[in-house]
């Protein structure tokens, strides 16, 4: 599959943005959609999760409140809404899928993600 992620830019703190990852191919019932993000010069941190069976979601603690995760199955899209943007947001954020024949528990690991696209940039001015 290729993951296209867009709806990046800048932003003010405050302020909102809508990412979209869009897939090209097939996604199963057991994989589960990720959004992971890289701020310059630092790891790449986990920041949320959705099965694609049931769209069941998991947040990094700090995301928590501030950000969903969400899908449309028929587009195969996975969309991250970011409200109440912090200069400390600012990072490349990717959207990675975790293949697996089972089912498994969702995992904040980024190691876990098997296929990412090429992310989009997100700036928060203060």
């Amino acid at each position: 599959v290729q993951l296209q992620a867009s709806g990046g830019g800048l932003v003010q703190a405050g302020g909102s943005l809508r990412l979209s990852c869009s897939a090209s191919g097939d996604i199963f019932s057991n994989d589960h959609i990720a959004w992971i993000r890289q701020a310059p010069g630092q790891e790449r941190v986990f920041v949320a999760v959705l099965s694609w069976r049931e769209a069941n979601k998991y947040y990094a603690d700090s995301m928590k409140g501030r950000f969903t995760i969400s899908r449309d199955a028929a587009k195969n899209t996975v969309h991250l809404q970011m409200n109440g943007l912090k200069p400390e947001d600012t990072a490349t954020y990717y959207c990675a899928i975790r293949r697996s024949l089972r089912r498994v528990p969702f995992s904040s690991h980024v190691n876990d993600y098997n296929e990412w696209g090429q992310g989009t940039l997100v700036t928060v001015s203060s």
